[in-house]
């Protein structure tokens, strides 16, 4: 009897499934033609990301994206489609449609915000710039090709453009200085020496000049001793004068004015620019600062108290930043001569998990997936490992580069290796960003990774995954995972401590070393980070309670139709999106899904 009730029910939900893929509204030619001439018009507008997604028409181009004109164009595009959009009803669309079109109409909005704030005052920090980002295109080694006679001359037009775009920053930080909205010190400071090292005249030590030793074969030697001539002349007379002109600028006239506290509470109309850049990384407008800062402190707590575990577990009997400085102190946990040795330590990390993702992920990546040493120019100043994107239409793979200045000073426990690995490669930004890469389903502008509490939540969710990865099964190990996740819980407390005014740069450091294995350089940058970067960094606790919260909610409310493995293919099969979208859509999946 029960068996044929099971059967009947089945058979009603089959046939209710039917009926509802029926009514689903036919496919809106209308709306994905929008997406696409949306992304069209985008490019122009941003060269720089278009280049990076692939798209290789505007390689030659630079926006000077602080100028009047520039400005006023980007408030007329966004405002164009924000219109157009306005001709669907929502209601009407498929699901899929819904999801693009909430997306779409997010992105306009907070554009349109980002712009009556002028933000153009603030150009450009030690973190992420123009300038840095021209060095990186310019290395060779980054989304700028050099495969072609073409390539290397649209780059060359490309930094021609960099003097204006530099007259154009002067400019807008003088404004901020007349407006009273400038960087703090500490950053200014930092800047400088950054700018400077790029200005070298020395043809062999600049960066610039690198794309020169690495010609394809392919040319001929008239051309490479044109394109030789060509950048030597646009380097000598355009990029070093500009990148001098500004680190000139910064030490003689911008530092005086740069301001004392580390925080935009300071700054006149700072309290909004704050609120704006918490919400823009968060993706959730629903959050106050004061409720990040309150969840950080629960969350240190939080893990606090794991840590005492594993410190009682390893019989040490001092006090937790005595267990800190034990863990970045011991030799034992330093056991790298060479770099090669550390890369293949990596590579076993890689290996080991490999068995155990076929039970979480029904879907896996294409795009190729490497191990790589970061570069010698550029080793020094990074900190810990990081995930670089690949390009599944170029064949490009997706790389996790690891920095190794000093093999013998690799901590396996202050760098948390397994989770450091999970976060930043399998599963974490690689499965994440390459899936969405692939994903022909989606519209092309939602094919690269934007919302950072969305793909930066769940390489953090993912480090959560460690033992069901075959990971974390030594308790320093553990450790390190719980290192890594409570940096990012300190990091609600002390970048809106910093925004806020609870916190000074000083405190926000010492706060940091009490509560992690980190040490003080790193602390520092880190702090000076979230002053450059606000509200960035709350991005990665705030994504992954969300995914851990909607994981316990829709298991609980699907019952036994729900499957880990499942609902990991349904969080990745449309990429990135704001929360608040992925809640309604995970909410239609739990609705629809017939689980196995």
């Amino acid at each position: 009897m029960k068996r044929n009730a099971m059967l009947l029910y089945m058979s009603c939900l089959l046939l209710w499934l039917q009926i509802a893929q029926a009514q689903e509204p036919p496919n809106n030619t209308r709306l994905h033609q929008l997406f696409d001439d949306y992304y069209r018009e985008r490019m122009p507008l941003f060269p720089t990301e278009a280049t990076a997604a692939g798209y290789h028409q505007y390689d030659d181009q630079l926006a000077i994206e602080g100028a009047a004109p520039y400005l006023a164009a980007t408030r007329s595009f966004y405002n164009k489609y924000l219109t157009a959009l306005q001709a669907f009803d929502r209601k009407k669309l498929r699901k899929a449609d819904r999801v693009s079109y909430d997306i779409l109409v997010y992105t306009l909005q907070m554009g349109l915000e980002g712009l009556d704030l002028h933000l153009e005052y603030l150009p450009m920090n030690q973190f992420v710039s123009t300038p840095l980002e021209l060095a990186s295109f310019g290395s060779g080694n980054a989304d700028q090709p050099f495969n072609t006679v073409q390539d290397y001359e649209r780059w060359a037009k490309r930094m021609n453009a960099f003097p204006e775009w530099t007259d154009t920053c002067i400019a807008n930080f003088n404004k901020g200085i007349r407006a009273g909205v400038v960087l703090p010190k500490a950053l200014v400071m930092t800047m400088i020496p950054q700018l400077e090292a790029l200005t070298v005249k020395d043809a062999a030590k600049n960066v610039f000049y690198l794309p020169l030793a690495k010609f394809p074969a392919s040319f001929t030697t008239a051309e490479k001793q044109r394109l030789t001539g060509l950048y030597h002349q646009v380097i000598a007379d355009k990029m070093i004068p500009a990148y001098e002109q500004l680190a000139t600028y910064l030490k003689n006239i911008y530092l005086s004015a740069a301001q004392e506290k580390a925080g935009l509470y300071a700054l006149p109309g700072g309290d909004r620019i704050y609120a704006y850049y918490l919400h823009y990384y968060t993706t959730a407008p629903e959050l106050t600062p004061e409720q990040v800062y309150q969840t950080g402190l629960t969350e240190v707590a939080r893990i606090r108290k794991e840590m005492e575990a594993i410190k009682t577990q390893v019989g040490f009997t001092g006090t937790l930043p005595a267990f800190f400085t034990h863990l970045k102190t011991n030799p034992a946990l330093m056991p790298f001569k060479t770099p090669a040795e550390v890369l293949a330590a990596y590579r076993q990390i890689h290996d080991k998990i490999q068995p155990a993702l076929a039970a979480l992920f029904g879907r896996q990546p294409q795009t190729r997936f490497e191990i790589r040493r970061v570069e010698a120019f550029r080793e020094a100043a990074m900190g810990g490992p990081f995930y670089v994107k690949g390009n599944p239409d170029e064949k490009r793979p997706a790389t996790f580069y690891v920095p190794v200045p000093d093999a013998t000073k690799i901590n396996v426990t202050f760098y948390g290796m397994e989770a450091t690995f999970i976060h930043e490669g399998v599963p974490g930004h690689h499965f994440q960003i390459a899936l969405q890469q692939e994903n022909k389903a989606i519209p092309a502008f939602r094919r690269q990774p934007t919302f950072s509490a969305y793909f930066e939540g769940w390489a953090l969710y993912a480090e959560s995954l460690g033992k069901q990865l075959h990971c974390y099964t030594d308790p320093y190990q553990q450790m390190g995972a719980l290192n890594n996740e409570i940096h990012r819980a300190i990091r609600l407390v002390t970048d809106v401590a910093i925004h806020t005014g609870k916190m000074t740069r000083a405190e926000a450091i010492a706060y940091m070393m009490a509560n992690e294995a980190i040490s003080e350089t790193i602390a520092t940058a880190e702090v000076e980070r979230y002053m450059a970067l606000p509200g960035q960094a709350l991005s990665y606790k705030t994504g992954e309670i969300k995914l851990m919260a909607l994981r316990d909610k829709l298991a609980r409310q699907m019952g036994p139709r729900f499957h880990l493995k499942d609902f990991h293919d349904a969080l990745l099969a449309y990429g990135d999106m704001p929360l608040k979208v992925l809640e309604e859509y995970m909410n239609d999946w739990a609705r629809t899904s017939t689980g196995r």
